[in-house]
Order: C-alpha cells, then structure tokens, then sequence
C-alpha cells in the first residue's frame, strides 16, 4: 500500500519540513507537528485494487499507483519511501515500514534542499587543485535526500591483556653513564560497555561514505513516526543484524583494545605480548539516518557527492587540475632547490 499524508488544512500532500522541525504544507503554508499526523483522517492509503505488485512484469521493480494523481510508481524491493515522478506526491510504501520492517528510531532531517546545494555550491570554490571552470562548469544531476538504514549495536566488552614493559633510568658518576633497565610483566583485565555503534545496512551506499560521514548526533535521535519520511527517499534494510554484526564487533573490538592498552603509561617501552577481547551483544536497534545524496557531472564524468542531513558534513572528491598539479609540484621543486642552494652558498 501507498500511503501519503495530507494537510488537514487544504487536503494537499504535505511533507515532512527538517527546518522547521514540523510537517509544512507548501500550498497553504500550514504547520502540523509530527505527532498529531498519526490518524486516519490526515493520510490516505489506496485500495488494494489501486495498488499491485507484479515482480514477473518489471522484473526487479515493484509497480504501485500514486494516491494523489494515480500514475504509476515503481520501486525496487528496497524503497520504503519515495515521490511520485509526475506529481511530486510523497508516496510511502507502508508493509515495508510495518512489523520486523519497522524502524525502532530515527534521526529527522535538519537540512533541507537548498540548504544541501549551499553546501555543494560552497565546496565548489575549496581546493588549490581544482580547475578554475569547476564551479561555472559543474552541473548537478540530481539531488536526493534519503534516509539510510543503520543498525545500532550496544555491547558489553571483557578484555585481558598481558605486554613486556621496560623503565630506563640513567645516571652519570664521573666519566662513566650507566643505564639501568628495569622489566615488568604488565596484566590489565577490564570492562567496558559500548552503546548504539552504528553499522549502514544499505548495499547502494558505499559504507566509506557512511564511515565518513559520521558522526551523526544522537541526541536527535526519536521514535520513529512515519510521517517524517513524507518528501523524501527512505530503504529498507538490505542486510539484517546478524549480517552486519561482524562491522560493529570490528569496531567494538578496537574500541576495548584501545582503552585497555590506555591503562599502561609511565614506561620507556611497552609491547603487547597478548590480548583477548569477549563480546556480549545486548541489542540491535533499527533505525534511520538522514543523508542528502547529490550527482554532477564535469567535463563529462560523474562525480558523487554526500551531505549529512543532520549534522552538514561532507563527503565528496573533487576534480583535479593537471595544469595546477604541474605549477603545485614545479613550485615545490623549485623552492628547496632554492633553499639547497642558499644553505650550499653559506656553506
């Protein structure tokens, strides 16, 4: 089923404004909180006989009518969430946002569109290799702003560890310096406990993307309501908990590693000599992370780009000028040669 949400003031679709915090209606400007959305008479599901699936005839692509102009919609298995290509209608797919599918939070956009392309606009003008035609040149494909999917692990962590440390004492007495090497057998054994690492469970998104363009602030976090996905893009999980403990216990991992070889301070030299790491999973929580995607071509090449929609990081490669390369390089030569010759002439 397609659901949409409508203003309760003039019956348009409305959607989800992450500004203001609020649901807006672009038609007559009405504000409505998230919350109050949540009934029957401000959003309307099409019928069954409106809405199919047919896998057989699109393939990989499921077909569903748009509840606000009737034109088709089709998606992969994995969109939760999208708008309707002819009329601009936010269309959520509710059974894909219901029972083991359902998110347990999310983090709501605080960026919006135009706010994505300022960002995008600013990054155009960084950068002492970029040519100088990039930003007149660069044209912007398209703009996304979807939610991926996340899994948050909480762990509880037990770690033993056992180095060789050494202290070095020197003294002189007369003409003769003596070292005394003092050696230690270091033992640590702590606990620790790691909440909501996060782990994307997207296949379309590079997970170096998403590693980069953490950290996403968790005090944003919220229960997840449909309503905040209306005027954007949102998937489904593509990979379940189990399939992406192995990334999270990675990172739990080094984590404990790291406060753990923390403990041992004060000595010349330290080798580990043996660690061992036990891990408790307490949780996997579901939820979705805001990210506005962008694509543009330049010099007919496509180059991709990502904003956080929450925090405005960014994650991006910008073209590279050979010619300034060349200058950059030259100019570095040019300088130490320099430098080489002065110190050789006072030399």
């Amino acid at each position: 089923m397609v659901n949409t949400y409508k203003c309760p003031g003039c019956g348009a679709p409305i959607e989800f404004d992450g500004v203001q915090g609020e649901m807006v209606c672009d038609y007559c400007g009405k504000h409505v909180n998230v919350s109050e959305m949540n009934t029957e008479t401000d959003s309307y599901e099409c019928d069954v006989e409106d809405a199919t699936e047919d896998k057989s005839e699109y393939g990989s692509f499921d077909s569903y009518k748009c509840s606000n102009c009737g034109a088709e919609i089709l998606t992969d298995e994995h969109t939760s969430a999208t708008m309707c290509s002819y009329c601009g209608s936010p269309a959520l797919i509710k059974n894909r946002l219901n029972g083991e599918l359902m998110p347990a939070a999310v983090i709501p956009f605080r960026l919006n569109k135009a706010m994505a392309k300022e960002k995008f606009a600013s990054w155009t003008r960084k950068g002492m290799l970029t040519p100088s035609c990039f930003k007149k040149e660069a044209t912007v494909n398209s703009i996304e702003g979807i939610y991926v999917p996340f899994w948050l692990y909480d762990y509880d962590a037990h770690v033993d560890m056992t180095a060789d440390a050494t202290r070095v004492k020197r003294e002189r007495k007369g003409d003769m310096e003596y070292t005394h090497t003092s050696h230690y057998k270091i033992l640590r054994e702590i606990e620790a406990s790691y909440d909501k690492i996060p782990a994307d469970a997207s296949a379309r998104m590079p997970d170096d993307v998403m590693d980069k363009l953490e950290p996403f602030d968790y005090n944003d976090m919220t229960k997840f309501e449909m309503p905040y996905l209306s005027g954007y893009c949102s998937e489904k999980y593509n990979f379940t908990k189990e399939e992406m403990n192995y990334r999270a216990e990675r990172r739990a991992n080094s984590y404990a590693f790291k406060e753990c070889r923390d403990t041992i301070k004060g000595y010349s030299s330290i080798k580990i000599t043996n660690s061992r790491t036990r891990l408790r999973r307490n949780r996997a929580m579901y939820t979705l992370f805001p990210v506005w995607m962008l694509n543009y071509k330049y010099k007919n090449k496509d180059y991709f780009f990502a904003v956080n929609g929450q925090t405005g990081k960014i994650v991006g490669k910008l073209p590279l000028s050979k010619k300034k390369m060349a200058l950059w390089f030259f100019g570095i030569f040019a300088g130490m040669e320099g430098i080489m010759l002065l110190f050789g002439g006072l030399l």
